[in-house]
């Protein structure tokens, strides 16, 4: 089966916590801290496998999290690092934040990876807080929590030629004479509605990737149809192979056909247009093909002048072989794609740092008596402190008194007794001294 769109959740692993422990050592009165930090959480990687060419696997599973990092042992030893958690993704895959649409990359070869969720970093042991006022903190972190996000998967076929035209032109029966692949052909509109990719031979040591795409019809760019389900397919074809019934077998006008097909790809991408077009004028065995044949000429010749048509018939194989040959000089002429690289990481340096910078900020807020701070940084720093020690709360006393807390709570009225609450802890006010 072909899937070539996912929704998945991925989780980076948390970091291990740091540990309060110190040296009980023979001969050694009153050793000195050696609580060690915990291990960093794994990442999730997303890893391009040219083996893969559809996001079947993502059907069945669609959580991903790594491991958390391992808890700080005593003796100042570190606690070990998570392996990260690799997730295969065949190429073509483009990697889209669900919560706020931006594409974090767009991988198209082999061996291309992005980290999709970062592991936490591990918790600080009490080894790290000595200081000459205090050589003995009983003092740790918790891990940092791992990020964690929904994200969307959309696969775009990596093909060199992909067939457009609308349903029944006779791209499915195009495929299935010129390459091995045997796609589903039926009297029907939407016959197809997955792509369907085939390997050309075209002898003389040439080949190419054809890829016989669903039916278009009208509003297709507005996602009438299969939409955007088929238009996405087209962005990453080299060369466009435009099949038209000649023949008019439902009652349906070449030129107009071709000019609907045209406008949709270009309303979708206006990149499409100026992608090289070769029109392929189907089914030239019927009856009235050839006068067909002829009007569209020049109808074309007033719109397009450059534009090559090329009469075939799938059936009888007529102009077959001239098409293929034709495609593949037009291929060698075209330099490849270039490709998209993953979300570099000067990027996330300033978006880290635009991050530290917001998290000084703080807002008080009164809900009747009591008071409430907000603050990412001080409710992602007492998510990580390990609160349970008097050392603990007097860092966080600090932290809130150089933050200015405490001055604009005094404004705000805040007097002995008073009740302050940051996110699940609350605290009494005490003038002159902290909070506890």
């Amino acid at each position: 089966m072909f899937i070539d769109k996912a929704k998945v959740y991925v989780k980076g692993g948390d970091g291990g916590d740091g540990i309060v422990a110190f040296r009980r050592e023979k001969y050694v009165p009153e050793g000195g801290p050696a609580g060690g930090d915990g291990g960093k959480g794994g990442d999730v990687i997303f890893r391009v496998d040219e083996g893969l060419r559809t996001l079947m696997d993502f059907r069945y599973q669609r959580h991903f999290k790594a491991e958390r990092g391992v808890k700080g042992r005593n003796k100042s030893q570190h606690g070990a690092n998570a392996d990260n958690m690799i997730v295969r993704i065949p190429p073509g895959t483009v990697i889209i934040d669900d919560d706020t649409q931006e594409v974090l990359a767009d991988l198209t070869r082999h061996g291309q990876q992005i980290v999709v969720a970062r592991g936490g970093r591990g918790g600080r042991g009490n080894v790290r807080f000595a200081t000459p006022s205090n050589p003995a903190p009983e003092l740790a972190e918790h891990g940092e929590e791992g990020q964690e996000r929904w994200i969307v998967l959309e696969l775009k076929v990596m093909a060199d030629v992909g067939l457009v035209g609308f349903p029944s032109v006779g791209k499915s029966t195009l495929l299935s004479v010129v390459s091995a692949a045997q796609p589903k052909i039926g009297a029907y509109h939407f016959t197809t509605i997955t792509p369907n990719l085939g390997v050309v031979d075209v002898s003389e040591g040439r080949s190419f990737v054809m890829a016989d795409l669903p039916g278009l019809i009208e509003g297709a760019h507005e996602g009438v149809g299969l939409g955007h389900e088929f238009l996405r397919h087209v962005e990453r074809t080299r060369v466009i192979i435009h099949v038209v019934d000649m023949a008019g077998s439902e009652g349906r006008d070449p030129f107009d056909d071709w000019l609907k097909i045209n406008e949709e790809l270009k309303l979708y991408n206006a990149e499409l247009e100026n992608r090289p077009q070769i029109v392929a004028a189907n089914k030239m065995d019927m009856p009235e093909a050839a006068e067909h044949l002829e009007k569209f000429r020049k109808q074309v010749k007033e719109v397009r002048p450059d534009l090559e048509i090329m009469p075939i018939s799938s059936l009888t194989r007529q102009g077959i072989q001239e098409l293929l040959y034709r495609t593949a000089d037009l291929l060698d002429q075209i330099p490849e794609a270039p490709v998209i690289d993953e979300v570099t990481d000067l990027n996330e340096r300033k978006i880290y740092k635009l991050a530290k910078e917001e998290e000084q900020d703080f807002v008080i807020r009164r809900e009747n008596e009591d008071f409430v701070v907000e603050s990412v940084k001080i409710e992602k720093m007492m998510k990580r402190m390990q609160l349970n020690s008097h050392d603990a709360i007097l860092k966080l006393a600090r932290t809130l008194r150089h933050m200015g807390v405490d001055d604009e709570l005094r404004k705000r009225g805040a007097k002995d007794g008073t009740i302050v609450r940051i996110g699940d802890f609350e605290f009494e006010f005490v003038e002159g001294s902290s909070y506890y």
